[in-house]
């Protein structure tokens, strides 16, 4: 790791992890439960390239219960049959808030998430998202050792 960066800004961190925290309050509460955080952390960690978080968030999925055959496909979600309309709705949401430069997100895209989610349940799924770009802009920046993470 080229750095530690919990202990290069604590106040930065803190509020990164006030925020992660929010967001898995708000899993365990509801619309983000039942795997559903675990597949979009590390779809949008898919996208970024982000090895650790891959890493982090696939052997978190396992021992929570998700499937290797739904893990090994969530790069190619849309072509499988493996995911429920909430879970794609989530995914398709997710990927679109990661792909934001130069796409915007379009009023027919909001409107199909928004059939699956509250108001609140759209918040807590964006927050969610924020914060896994956040987490993977972090540890790809500062190279964090890929493999280390063992689940709680």
């Amino acid at each position: 790791m080229r750095m530690n960066y919990f202990s290069a800004s604590p106040a930065g961190l803190k509020a990164m992890l006030d925020l992660q925290q929010h967001v898995h309050q708000a899993a365990e509460a509801g619309e983000l439960g039942d795997g559903l955080l675990a597949l979009v952390y590390t779809r949008v960690s898919q996208i970024n390239g982000c090895a650790y978080c891959i890493d982090m968030h696939t052997k978190d999925a396992r021992k929570a219960g998700e499937t290797e055959q739904r893990l090994y496909a969530l790069n190619a979600w849309r072509e499988t049959p493996f995911y429920t309309p909430r879970e794609r709705a989530a995914l398709a949401w997710a990927e679109a808030n990661t792909l934001i430069a130069g796409n915007g997100i379009d009023g027919a895209l909001y409107e199909a998430t928004r059939e699956h989610f509250s108001e609140k349940g759209m918040a807590d799924l964006t927050l969610a998202v924020c914060t896994i770009n956040a987490w993977n802009r972090l540890a790809i920046s500062f190279a964090a050792d890929v493999g280390s993470h063992q689940p709680s």
